[in-house]
């Protein structure tokens, strides 16, 4: 069985507790019943607590929890919070026993990796406090492999963060032997003469009307666009479904690379349009590609994020090798070129764009103000020698007459 979970709490001997998505509805109505019963403070009087009885306990959240006495000792009671997993010492008066909800099972559950065992057979304090920096509340895919031989006992799963598999990773980092994992290699990043490249955004069928963004223009007519994912999907077409879904499942994996990409060794490999992460002026990391080196010391590599068409020079630190399985999703971003008009030929503006310098830059600002942050929608004319399309604003009309208005751009026909 496959299902969606949350980590709730990684255990000092490396138990993995999960609650499955489907529990969250029931959890969350037993929570607020719990709520509505107890109020104030736990029991105040003295009463003789034993091991394995159950309890609600008052956390520091000031939140009642179901729990069990896990050990006694003095006026501090050791508790593990029964639908989290996870083990805390109780001052008594944040305490009541009860009898309530003894009959509802508990919504988290105990969890080993299957068929992985850590170095010196038992998970060092180091592999735990990892797991849970990189789990801990966060939503994985669980893949269940065996059965625990008693009810109470640990299920036996394979466990997926952002496509990538935790044994696999875990044995990356030699923290453990994963003896069934076969894609250990997916862990890894390109070495040698591999030569990996990012796969082509599928687009929308000529003469089809579709909505897009903008995310970066190199002049007023070269610019890049994705397919916007925030229209309602059941309007769309297989292709812009495809592309939502794809959209979506980047945006997990490349915050989960985000969280390990310490561990990814940085680039040493300058190959031109090699893949791999680039760290943004944001702090965070997205795939690129190398395009050229502008600088020998200290090196320096030009590189486009490919998911923005953006470009940034950044030196070899913030440079990492790309995970293998970051490489299955399209690039969000396709250059396309605009139709229907060229640079005015009596544009008296002396401000030109360097690199582009038949457009002035007032008409590349007035088109950075008519594209961004809007609801645009697109329609492709040629798809070769390269992709061509006609690109509407939100009011219907093409977003260059306003340049052709203000004596920027003359129509082309």
């Amino acid at each position: 069985k496959v299902f969606q979970a949350v980590v709730s709490c990684i255990g000092g001997d490396g138990t993995i507790y999960i609650i499955p998505k489907s529990f969250e509805t029931a959890l969350n109505k037993l929570m607020a019943e719990i709520q509505n019963t107890f109020k104030g403070l736990g029991l105040l009087i003295p009463y003789c607590w034993k091991k394995g009885e159950a309890c609600v306990v008052r956390g520091s959240d000031t939140v009642w929890y179901r729990a069990k006495i896990v050990e006694v000792s003095g006026s501090t009671l050791q508790v593990q919070y029964i639908d989290r997993g996870y083990i805390e010492s109780i001052p008594q008066c944040h305490l009541y026993p009860t009898t309530f909800y003894t009959g509802i099972p508990p919504f988290c559950i105990p969890c080993q990796l299957y068929k992985t065992l850590p170095i010196g057979n038992f998970w060092q304090q180091e592999a735990v406090e990892y797991l849970q920096e990189l789990l801990k509340n966060e939503e994985v895919e669980i893949h269940v492999k065996e059965l625990p031989d008693n009810p109470w006992g640990k299920l036996s799963i394979s466990l997926y963060f952002g496509g990538m598999s935790l044994s696999s990773f875990m044995a990356y980092q030699r923290y453990c032997v994963a003896e069934d994992c076969q894609d250990i290699q997916k862990v890894g990043v390109f070495e040698g003469d591999l030569s990996p490249s990012y796969l082509l955004q599928q687009l929308p069928v000529p003469g089809e009307t579709f909505p897009v963004t903008v995310t970066h223009l190199v002049s007023p007519k070269e610019v890049y666009i994705c397919l916007d994912s925030s229209e309602n999907l059941t309007e769309r077409s297989a292709t812009e479904r495809s592309a939502s879904c794809d959209s979506e499942s980047l945006r997990k994996a490349l915050k989960w690379c985000n969280k390990i990409v310490k561990t990814l060794p940085h680039l040493t490999n300058f190959k031109k349009e090699l893949p791999c992460l680039a760290e943004y002026v944001d702090g965070l990391w997205y795939r690129a590609k190398l395009l050229s080196i502008t600088q020998l010391v200290p090196v320096q590599i030009l590189v486009q994020f490919v998911d923005y068409g953006t470009y940034l020079v950044a030196p070899t630190s913030r440079l990492r090798h790309i995970p293998c399985h970051l490489l299955k999703y399209p690039v969000q971003a396709v250059r396309v070129l605009l139709a229907g008009f060229r640079p005015a030929s009596d544009d008296k503006n002396v401000e030109r764009i360097p690199y582009s310098p038949e457009w002035s830059l007032k008409a590349l600002w007035t088109m950075v103000d008519c594209v961004e942050g809007k609801r645009l929608s697109a329609s492709i004319l040629t798809v070769s020698p390269e992709v061509t399309i006609s690109l509407y604003g939100d009011d219907k009309n093409l977003v260059h007459l306003k340049l052709i208005e203000m004596g920027l751009a003359e129509l082309d026909q």
